[in-house]
């Protein structure tokens, strides 16, 4: 078996009639993708970097983990990985509106910019794209459907509780 071949797993959230299933793919540097998926597409081939994100996942979802530690390889432009990055800076339980990041980046006025990235963002969770949100204060468009958004969010602030496998 080569080491470069990618791996493949499924985490299924103890609140998955919230959620539903999670699909984590790793290359040989990091994790590449951690998204919302209906079934599992492709048969799991589980490697330590797919294992390590279950790990810390079920960590979250039981109420011990905040902040992930994971080597992340998300594919992207050098502006989406800004964007990402940005993301992974907003602190659990917390929220920022588009315009914020925009200006956090230094690209002020460049908010549908950092929303196009936002939505592309291909690590869900880990890289907390849920965290964003309209200037005025509601939901908007979220990858994964404004349903888990909200989910997430109340989860995040306490008032979903914690969730034991």
């Amino acid at each position: 078996m080569s080491m470069s071949r990618d791996t493949i797993d499924y985490y299924r959230p103890p609140a998955a009639d919230a959620l539903g299933l999670i699909r984590l793919r790793a290359n040989a540097t990091g994790i590449t993708e951690i998204d919302f998926v209906d079934t599992e597409t492709d048969p799991p081939h589980p490697g330590p970097l797919t294992d390590q994100a279950r790990e810390q996942l079920a960590e979250y979802f039981a109420g011990t983990r905040r902040d992930f530690d994971l080597p992340l390889a998300p594919r992207g432009t050098d502006f989406q990985r800004r964007v990402w990055s940005a993301l992974e800076r907003i602190p659990y339980g917390e929220t920022r509106n588009y315009g914020e990041l925009a200006e956090q980046l230094g690209s002020k006025g460049g908010q549908r910019a950092v929303g196009a990235a936002n939505g592309r963002n291909p690590i869900s969770i880990v890289v907390p794209c849920h965290r964003v949100i309209g200037s005025d204060g509601r939901m908007t468009g979220y990858a994964g459907g404004i349903g888990r958004k909200r989910w997430l969010l109340a989860f995040e602030a306490g008032e979903v509780p914690m969730l034991l496998e």
